[in-house]
C-alpha cells in the first residue's frame, strides 16, 4: 500500500475552496450551507472515483463504502462559524486517501465517512450522534439552532441525495485522523499523538428572565438586569467548582443572546450557553449540580426567574486497546521518539462510533496549539507524517 502525499495535499486544498475564508486558511462551511452541501458533493465525486460505492444517510452524513467487512476511517467535513481548513476535513481526506492507496494496492479493504454536523450547529456531533442511536432522528429534528432554525429545516436541503442509514455491521472498527486542537504537541516538538480517551461533555441552554427597563431612569438598586446575572453566575462558578475539577477539567460560556440587545435598555432576558468537559462521567454530574444550584441562587437573589434547555452531552470513552496498538507501533516505526500517548480534551465522531464498534484516534500537531479560528494550521510535513502513521496502523491491523 503506497500512499500518494502529493495528491492528499492537493485535495485537502481543494476542499478548503468550499467556503475559504478570512486570514490564512480560514474557512466557513456550517453544517447545511451551500459551501458544505458544495462540498459534500465534491467529496462524493472523489469517493466514486476512488471505487468506493458512495451513500448518504438521512441526515447528510457521506459514505464511501469498499465491498465486504471493512476498516471504516474518517471524520467530519463542516466547519464552526469561523474555522479552519482541518478541523474534521484532515481525516476525512487522510481517510481517503488511505481507502484509495490500499484499492490501488488489491487490499485491504476500508471505507471512508463524513459525518454531519460535527461541530454542533444543531446539538453535539448531531450526525454521529444519530446514527450511534443515541438520539433518535425524530428527536434530533427538533433540535434549534441559535437563529431559530431547525434540524428537519436544515436536513431537508439534502433530501434529494438521502438514503437509508448505513449499517455498522459492516465495519470492523472506526479510525479518526485529527489536528490535536491543543498546544501540547507543538510545544514538544513531536508529530504525532496517539489517543487514550476521549473526554465526556455536557451541554445546555440557560434562560435568565429579569424586567426590561430604560437604562438611564431604573435606579440599579431597582434593576433585575438578566445580564448582571449572567455575569455574577459566570464569576461565581469559577469559585464554586474550584475544589471538584482537575487541572484539566474545562467550562465555558460561549453563546450569549440578550434581549432586546440595546445600549440604553436593561436587558430583560439573557439566554447562554454552559459546556463543561471532563474525563469522569461522576465529576460531569457533581458538576451539574453545582453549576444547577449556583444560577438559581444567583437568579433568586436577584429577583430574576430562570429555566434550563434540554441537556445534551456524551460519556467519555476509552481507545480500544487492538487499534491503539496498531496506531502505536505505527508511530514508533514513522516518528521514533516524537510521538506520545494523550488524551483528547475535545469531543469527536469517535465518541459516537464507539456504541456500535471499536474506536482509536490520531492527532497530529496544531501550530501554537490553534482551532475553531481561521489562524489554525498545521505543518505539512507533519500531516504527511499522520498520514503515513494511518497508513501503517491500517496495514498492520490487515495483517
Amino acid at each position: 500500500m503506497k500512499i500518494n502525499a502529493e495528491r492528499f495535499l492537493a485535495e485537502l486544498h481543494e476542499l478548503r475552496g468550499f467556503g475559504a475564508a478570512g486570514v490564512g486558511k480560514g474557512v466557513v462551511r456550517p453544517a447545511y450551507s451551500e459551501a458544505d452541501i458544495a462540498a459534500r458533493r465534491w467529496l462524493m465525486e472523489k469517493m466514486e472515483a476512488a471505487g468506493l460505492a458512495v451513500h448518504v444517510d438521512p441526515v447528510g452524513s457521506v459514505w464511501g463504502l469498499a465491498e465486504g467487512p471493512s476498516l471504516l476511517l474518517g471524520s467530519h467535513t463542516d466547519s464552526q462559524p469561523e474555522g479552519g481548513w482541518l478541523d474534521g476535513a484532515l481525516g476525512v481526506m487522510a481517510a481517503l486517501e488511505v481507502a484509495r492507496a490500499a484499492r490501488e494496492a488489491g487490499g485491504p479493504a476500508v471505507s471512508v465517512v463524513s459525518f454531519q454536523d460535527e461541530e454542533g450547529r444543531f446539538g453535539v456531533t448531531t450526525g454521529s450522534t444519530v446514527w450511534s442511536g443515541k438520539v433518535s432522528l425524530e428527536e434530533a429534528d427538533g433540535f434549534v439552532d441559535h437563529a431559530g432554525v431547525n434540524f428537519a429545516e436544515a436536513r431537508a436541503k439534502i433530501a434529494d441525495m438521502a438514503g437509508d442509514f448505513v449499517d455498522p455491521s459492516q465495519f470492523t472498527g472506526f479510525i479518526e485522523m485529527h489536528i490535536e486542537q491543543g498546544p501540547w504537541l507543538d510545544k514538544a516538538g513531536e508529530a504525532v499523538g496517539v489517543v487514550s480517551d476521549i473526554v465526556g461533555i455536557r451541554d445546555m441552554r440557560v434562560t435568565l428572565t429579569g424586567e426590561q427597563n430604560h437604562a438611564g431612569t431604573t435606579p440599579m438598586h431597582l434593576r433585575k438586569d438578566a445580564f448582571q446575572g449572567l455575569a455574577e453566575i459566570a464569576m461565581r462558578l469559577n469559585t464554586a467548582l474550584t475544589g471538584v475539577v482537575t487541572p484539566e477539567t474545562v467550562w465555558t460560556i460561549g453563546h450569549v443572546a440578550l434581549r432586546p440587545n440595546a445600549s440604553s435598555i436593561v436587558p430583560g432576558e439573557a439566554v447562554f450557553s454552559m459546556q463543561w468537559r471532563d474525563g469522569s462521567s461522576e465529576r460531569l454530574g457533581v458538576m451539574e449540580e453545582i453549576i444547577r444550584r449556583t444560577i438559581a441562587e444567583v437568579a433568586e437573589a436577584r429577583g430574576l426567574g430562570h429555566s434550563f434547555g434540554p441537556m445534551l452531552g456524551l460519556e467519555p470513552v476509552a481507545m480500544d486497546a487492538r487499534l491503539r496498538g496498531a496506531l502505536a507501533e505505527s508511530a514508533e516505526a514513522v516518528a521514533p521518539e516524537r510521538w506520545r500517548e494523550m488524551p483528547s480534551g475535545a469531543l469527536h465522531d469517535a465518541t459516537n462510533v464507539a456504541a456500535h464498534l471499536p474506536v482509536a484516534m490520531l492527532f497530529v500537531p496544531s501550530i501554537n496549539g490553534i482551532s475553531h479560528a481561521f489562524e489554525e494550521d498545521t505543518d505539512e510535513a507533519d500531516l504527511v507524517m499522520g498520514l503515513e502513521v494511518l497508513a501503517g496502523a491500517v496495514a498492520r491491523l490487515t495483517n
